[in-house]
């Protein structure tokens, strides 16, 4: 038998302007709501929004969108401890579609998301998919959708490869977005054989990254103007003195926040101003056509900078009251059922392994001082209990990194890509590591196929991707090893 072969693909996520228009309130509302329902504090749901599903453009073939079926594997609930014999069910997706004997398998590896169809129903990925005679998975992460305990990719890949026919000696492409892609990266050392590239990238975890902030700013800035950047950062600044102040009731008022937000809390002020800039962030880092410069055109048709940040949120959300207490974001982190959903595995994830942390560190971010790493590390300790201190989660991250090789990854076979202006991207490589930066870009939007509105930029990238891909599947399975 040909010795078992795995190609790795990291397809790092990224979108483009290209349209024109006033800003859509309704549908990036309408965006906002379907991803974060209408549980939690406005701080709970602008995290949940940072972390949605990556999109793909709806397919117009609706033939292949009734193909795409769900399923579910059994897996072991602890891989690690041989004595525990309990199983779970992992769910997945799969388009067979084009899938020939013999032909590759690709994986779209799911995130801190629940998975859906359109992402294995079109793209760039389903393309190369059809060109190869692929058959695609699409995988769900441990707590996420309705996948409850941990996964493994490993027992997915060999459970396949014994029981479809046709996969026995399947090569393997992978692909992931966001969290995701980490994880394609991550998941290199698990195989046991496998082809080795020169080229080797990597996801470094960081608890309290940041450079996050400062590219939604640096975005504000290249895709708006000056003014819009000033403008933010000018009324940020003069909410923090009037709240400061002794002005507080005119804000609460203005921004129609709840009345039990208290103004002399520390941890209420921080979640305030954390979730205000984690709205402006949601915008930047899933922007589409014209969003970052129609939201600057409406910051800068306001009477004044104060003015601009309160119309901002009421316009945006269009909700009652804002609820942006500390007290109710623990109340709602400390349902541990699973019918509270993906937040509180993710956020525990955070705390246990990666950080990821946007604070208000950085003086080069229009948002202000007022959402220090503190908030981050206290909602873990209060969570999770007294073992998640200061220390400890830096120990937890530092860890992490250990294991997996940080920027140095023992990960051949890895394309990576990142948005100029995607905030995640200060988490990765840079061009001078070997990352293709696309500039102008943001996050989660180079897994659509190629197109006549993509630049120049964005179309090469997804050239080299189907290239290497081609040249990943035609090597001869005797003439690499690996491990």
């Amino acid at each position: 038998m040909r010795s078992l072969q795995i190609v790795l693909l990291l397809l790092f996520a990224l979108t483009v302007s290209t349209a024109t228009g006033k800003l859509n309130w309704e549908k990036l509302r309408g965006e906002f709501f379907n991803v974060t329902g209408k549980d939690g504090t406005l701080f709970v749901q602008s995290l949940k929004y940072l972390h949605r599903e990556p999109l793909q453009e709806e397919t117009l073939d609706r033939a292949i969108s009734r193909k795409v079926s769900t399923k579910t594997i059994e897996q072991k609930l602890d891989h690690f401890d041989s004595t525990n014999e309990k199983t779970w069910q992992m769910r997945y997706m799969e388009n067979d579609n084009y899938f020939k004997e013999g032909g590759p398998i690709f994986i779209y590896v799911g995130g801190e998301w629940s998975i859906s169809s359109l992402s294995i129903r079109t793209g760039h990925f389903v393309d190369m998919v059809k060109e190869h005679d692929g058959l695609l998975f699409y995988t769900e992460h441990r707590y996420y959708g309705k996948s409850l305990p941990t996964s493994r990719l490993a027992h997915f890949i060999k459970y396949q490869r014994e029981n479809y026919p046709g996969l026995e000696n399947s090569k393997v492409i992978m692909a992931g977005g966001s969290y995701a892609a980490s994880m394609v990266v991550w998941f290199y050392p698990v195989l046991t054989r496998g082809w080795a590239f020169n080229q080797r990238l990597g996801f470094q975890c960081a608890a309290f990254g940041k450079e996050y902030k400062e590219v939604v700013g640096r975005a504000l800035r290249e895709l708006g103007s000056e003014q819009c950047y000033s403008r933010v950062q000018n009324g940020i600044a003069t909410l923090e003195e009037m709240i400061g102040g002794g002005r507080a009731a005119e804000v609460k008022a203005m921004m129609k926040i709840c009345d039990n937000f208290d103004e002399y809390n520390d941890l209420d002020v921080w979640t305030l101003f954390s979730s205000i800039s984690n709205l402006f962030s949601g915008i930047v880092q899933y922007q589409s056509g014209n969003d970052v410069p129609n939201l600057c055109d409406f910051l800068m048709e306001q009477e004044s900078d104060v003015v601009a940040i309160a119309k901002f949120l009421l316009r945006y959300i269009d909700t009652g009251c804002f609820d942006l207490t500390y007290k109710d974001t623990l109340t709602y982190y400390m349902d541990s059922t699973f019918a509270a959903g993906a937040n509180r595995p993710w956020y525990y994830q955070t705390c246990n392994e990666y950080g990821w942390y946007q604070s208000s560190r950085s003086r080069n971010q229009p948002f202000g001082t007022k959402f220090p790493a503190k908030l981050y590390l206290s909602l873990c300790e209060d969570i999770f209990g007294e073992n998640f201190t200061e220390t400890n989660i830096y120990a937890n991250v530092g860890q992490t990194n250990e294991d997996f090789g940080g920027y140095s990854p023992n990960a051949p076979n890895v394309y990576q890509t990142h948005g100029g202006l995607d905030p995640w991207s200060a988490a990765g490589h840079t061009a001078e590591q070997g990352a293709t930066i696309i500039p102008l870009t943001s996050h989660c939007a180079d897994f659509n196929s190629i197109r006549a509105s993509d630049s120049a930029e964005m179309r090469a990238s997804k050239e080299t991707i189907a290239k290497l891909v081609r040249e990943w599947l035609a090597e001869d399975s005797n003439d690499s090893h690996a491990n």
